[in-house]
């Protein structure tokens, strides 16, 4: 058990613990939790022929106490809390698996539900180090009539702020009270202004609405995060009480969702450069500011800790929706959305005519894989214009030669023989030297076309100047989720976040239900312009000839200045390596040789994934606190 505090004034970085066991020292790392509210705690099994205990951390760190459990202690406490764990700990332990043995009990008493943050945090937030600015604050609070009492609250917690607002004003919707609360200037709300009239001669602008509570500490802790970006944002605690932690920059999540919230400052230099548009009414002011800064490209800043009590948005989800469609729709950005459900799904328009798509999917026998994809593909696509390559890795299978035969009289369709010894990434790069499309899409032989307009979503976000690779929704064959975006760091290397949960789980902040940014996406379906593709070298056949190829691909991508994004507009199913069989023996050795690859290459991003909240668990598959 190990006990620490560290700066969450500093960017969020994950220790490390590395264990050299046996007598050739053979590294083992563990991801250990951020100390993203000050102090953490890790429990970890060590193995039994460890050598030596390295920690890598950053700046703050600090060490304050070192335990040990022992092992019947910590599987009582796994009986208690999770029954059913404890019989499948005990069923990993008798096998032999130390590495689920582990991670389960770890998950069962070392994670805690999301829903029981308010405790969770009680023990672990400590005070945070405040670099002193002379940032200028304009506090300006949205109200209506009969808001006064709530906004009285409001202005009591903008009085207790360490750093102090310059002007605190209030715009109101429809009269000025009777009485005006003498500590803010009063105002009716002009529907006419322009987001740059409303920070007046200040630096920086603060929005909020009657209610909101902000920490004593926010703007203090806002205020340094401005000074290199258009937009500083914390996160919050939400009307409903749950908490809200955010991701780091994440524009696309940002314009669909309003994530933001209200737990944020915006620059004057921003503001400023915003085209001078009337905000329109009180209740769509903070969506033409967000819609605009996003469309304007600003740059944000993640304050990953709790920073207000919010109340709710002034425009709830369907009207949410139906103004920023309409704001969208009235504005030149290269951006539009639909309403589908109440919910915001972003899309861009289609490149016409079509760009082609080259859709290539690496195979070998299994007639049922293999002839359920390309009837998806070739007869179940509502696309106009595509090419499907199969890369064959030696089928000798009659029944798939024979069906081979039939594909080639479809003169979309080419087959490449591949007879070489599997290797997944030459056999994707292979597919992809024979395309003539502009979008290449990686599909794997145990996909299924579930609905019609999957590849039209997909090369929509393909074709985004700034997005590299782009992901779908992928399904079990029992509804519940396969993929809905890679978190590097789940895991300990990378992972599935919320695998095996319900089909339609919205995730955290509602971001499932939205195209978004993430660190990575599965190449089981992946598209990317071709271009970008060869700009970065394809997928690296040597070091990760099977496993993290994709993932070592959308890094890449991100690395050169293009996003990935996940979106739930294509919708398929996955049947996961079925065609491939489990890693055991020899794969699994060599999977663990391309694992570690892939941390040495990727031990940044591992520490902090900017699109996993850091006080989030990496242990787990879902979004618990570690």
């Amino acid at each position: 058990m190990l006990s620490y505090a560290g700066d969450p004034g500093v960017a969020p970085r994950r220790p490390i613990l590395r264990v050299l066991r046996g007598v050739d020292g053979t590294p083992q790392d563990f991801i250990l939790p951020g100390a993203s509210h000050g102090y953490a705690h890790w429990l970890g099994l060590i193995p039994p022929d460890t050598r030596e205990i390295r920690l890598s951390a950053g700046a703050g760190f600090v060490l304050e106490r070192v335990g040990t459990r022992r092992e019947v202690s910590v599987l009582a406490q796994c009986l208690l809390r999770r029954p059913w764990r404890f019989v499948s700990a005990l069923y990993e332990r008798l096998r032999g698996s130390e590495r689920r043995y582990r991670d389960t009990l770890r998950g069962a008493c070392a994670v805690t539900p999301l829903r029981h943050y308010g405790s969770w945090a009680a023990s672990r937030n400590r005070p945070v180090r405040i670099a002193p600015t002379d940032l200028r604050i304009r506090c300006l609070v949205l109200a209506r009539s009969g808001e006064e009492a709530a906004l009285a609250a409001t202005l009591d917690a903008l009085d207790a702020q360490i750093h102090q607002a310059r002007t605190v004003g209030v715009a109101w919707e429809d009269a000025l009270p009777a009485t005006p609360d003498p500590r803010a200037d009063h105002r009716l709300w002009d529907r006419h202004a322009t987001a740059a009239e409303l920070i007046a001669e200040s630096d920086a602008l603060c929005l909020h609405r009657p209610g909101d509570i902000p920490a004593p500490d926010a703007l203090a802790l806002l205020a340094p995060a401005l000074a290199e970006a258009d937009l500083a944002y914390g996160d919050a605690i939400g009307p409903d009480g749950r908490p809200q932690l955010k991701p780091d920059w994440s524009p696309d999540l940002a314009l669909a969702t309003g994530y933001v919230g209200r737990a944020a400052l915006f620059s004057q230099a921003l503001l400023s450069r915003l085209p001078p548009q009337p905000l329109g009414p009180l209740d769509e002011a903070e969506l033409a500011i967000e819609s605009a800064a996003i469309a304007a490209g600003a740059r944000g800043a993640h304050v990953p800790r709790v920073l207000a009590r919010t109340t709710g948005a002034c425009l709830d989800p369907p009207a949410r929706a139906q103004a920023l469609d309409a704001r969208l729709k009235a504005s030149d950005a290269p951006i539009g959305a639909t309403l589908r459900n109440g919910a915001v799904h972003l899309g861009w328009p289609l490149p016409q005519p079509a760009p082609k798509a080259s859709i290539v999917i690496p195979s070998r026998d299994r007639l049922d894989l293999i002839e359920r994809v390309c009837r998806g593909v070739l007869l179940e696509t509502a696309y106009p214009n595509l090419e499907l390559i199969i890369v064959d890795n030696g089928s000798t299978d009659p029944a798939v030669l024979a069906h081979y035969e039939a594909l080639r009289r479809d003169p979309r369709v080419r087959i490449l023989i591949d007879p070489q010894p599997f290797n997944f990434a030459a056999m994707v790069n292979a597919g992809v030297a024979a395309a003539t499309g502009a979008v290449v899409v990686l599909l794997n032989n145990d996909v299924a076309v579930l609905e019609p307009g999957w590849l039209d979503a997909m090369v929509r976000q393909a074709s985004r100047p700034e997005v590299g690779a782009v992901g779908a929704k992928l399904l079990y064959a029992d509804g519940t989720l396969q993929h809905a975006g890679v978190v590097v760091g789940l895991g300990g290397r990378a992972g599935h976040i919320l695998r095996r949960r319900p089909g339609d789980t919205p995730g955290h902040l509602g971001r499932l239900r939205v195209a978004h940014e993430v660190s990575a996406v599965t190449a089981a379906c992946l598209a990317v312009s071709r271009e970008k593709y060869l700009a970065v070298g394809g997928f690296e056949a040597e070091a990760f000839p099977v496993d993290f190829n994709d993932v070592d691909f959308c890094l890449r991508l991100g690395a050169r200045g293009w996003k990935t994004v996940w979106t739930p507009a294509a919708t398929l199913a996955h049947l996961e390596s079925v065609s491939r069989g489990p890693s055991v023996g020899a794969k699994r050795a060599r999977f663990e040789q391309e694992a570690a690859r892939f941390s040495e290459r990727w031990r940044a991003v591992i520490r902090h994934d900017p699109y996993y909240h850091p006080a989030l668990s990496v242990t787990t598959f879902g979004e618990d606190l570690e």
